[in-house]
């Protein structure tokens, strides 16, 4: 069975974008959100192998859904997803437990390397 993805970006063309670089690599795309708020209640529904966050989002930053999401479910593996320029954003999100990040735009090819990282990478081991 494949490995779930939830996918949360305010842009529809990034969550589009991402989604078909996943699924060309056999993932399952079970939810998308485009707000912080959204991801944590898909999250908690779908309880998908794999989350892709944007930081910068309406609502609830990416961050501070990470943040609720780890309460939830502190195995969790969240892939932050950012624009160049974001570092410090990236940095807080790691600690708060995020796994991993790529940076926008997209190269398939960094995005699946980010992705087996988060995905290989024990969650008891910092």
């Amino acid at each position: 069975m494949s490995q779930t993805v939830l996918i949360c970006d305010d842009a529809v063309f990034m969550r589009k974008m991402l989604g078909e670089i996943l699924e060309q690599e056999g993932f399952r795309i079970v939810g998308e959100a485009e707000t912080g708020a959204e991801a944590v209640e898909q999250f908690e529904r779908l309880r998908p192998d794999l989350v892709t966050m944007d930081i910068v989002m309406p609502d609830m930053g990416g961050t501070d859904a990470v943040r609720e999401i780890m309460k939830r479910d502190p195995n969790a593996r969240i892939l932050m997803c950012s624009a160049m320029g974001q570092q410090a954003l990236v940095i807080e999100a790691i600690q708060v437990g995020a796994r991993g990040f790529v940076v926008k735009p997209f190269q398939p090819s960094l995005v699946m390397e980010a992705v087996q990282r988060v995905l290989d990478r024990d969650p008891h081991v910092l």
